[in-house]
């Protein structure tokens, strides 16, 4: 069994925009010795070294590149050419595709490109994506959020992890969940829309998520400024019998064996 559990530590759970006391969306997922910094939202970088510096990671991870899930990317890159940590080599990152010219145009600043693959080492998610960092195993799934986005579920040894990004109500998300400890879920809306594109959750759908796939726990996250945390954990509890938290801001779950 492994010495080091796998466990979800919330770095920041606030849309969209940092709140007082709450970043935007950022996860530190650890197991055995592996360490993942999961979305990098607004906020997120100086939660992170509460735990550990960059160079203690073995990954980055991205769901999709709006700014209150990758604005933290930008300082990291200074951080790790321009300051005081000291890469033995660029951190791995996965994220949707295009991730490292969008950085790169955000931070060149002259006619010779910003050397991002200096600090990161770029991967490019697609549907059904999978990849073994440290002692973990991720899949990743494309999901319904009006733009390049994914899923991913993280497995270990002693349990199993699957966190949504943002996204609508979908079956891949479905899928990668079945079974899992612990469903990480977004809630931002207080209703579907009528007439537009459905981008994202309610409360009550992510908990038809939860109980559609068959979790054992359900996290919701992500929650709008519409609804409370409180408000979201009961709405979800309505369509979902088992366990119901909230992912807020500090909090650390152990998943799997040890939950």
């Amino acid at each position: 069994m492994p010495s080091d559990p796998l466990q979800l530590t919330v770095l920041g759970s606030a849309t969209p925009y940092a709140d007082v006391g709450n970043p935007c969306s950022g996860y530190l997922v650890s197991g055995d010795g592996t360490r993942i910094w999961m979305d990098a939202g607004s906020g997120t970088l100086a939660q992170l070294q509460r735990h550990l510096s960059l160079d203690e990671l073995d990954a980055i991870w991205i769901s999709h590149l709006h700014a209150d899930h990758s604005a933290d990317l930008l300082t990291a890159y200074y951080a790790a050419l321009y300051a005081d940590i000291q890469l033995p080599v660029p951190i791995p990152l996965y994220g949707p595709p295009g991730t490292a010219d969008r950085l790169a145009h955000f931070l060149t600043n002259g006619s010779t490109r910003s050397p991002v693959e200096s600090a990161f080492a770029f991967h490019e998610l697609h549907d059904g994506h999978q990849v073994r960092v440290g002692t973990l195993n991720l899949t990743s799934r494309a999901v319904a959020h009006g733009l390049p986005a994914f899923a991913v579920r993280i497995e270990a040894a002693a349990g199993s992890l699957v966190y949504s990004g943002d996204t609508a109500p979908c079956a891949s998300l479905v899928e990668l969940s079945e079974g899992c400890d612990a469903l990480l879920c977004e809630a931002e809306s207080a209703q579907a829309p009528l007439e537009e594109e459905q981008v994202h959750h309610t409360p009550e759908e992510a908990g038809e998520t939860a109980a559609a796939a068959r979790v054992r726990r359900l996290i919701v996250t992500h929650v709008g400024r519409s609804l409370t945390p409180q408000q979201a954990v009961e709405r979800a509890s309505a369509r979902f019998d088992g366990p119901v938290d909230h992912a807020s801001p500090g909090a650390a779950f152990p998943i799997g064996d040890e939950s």
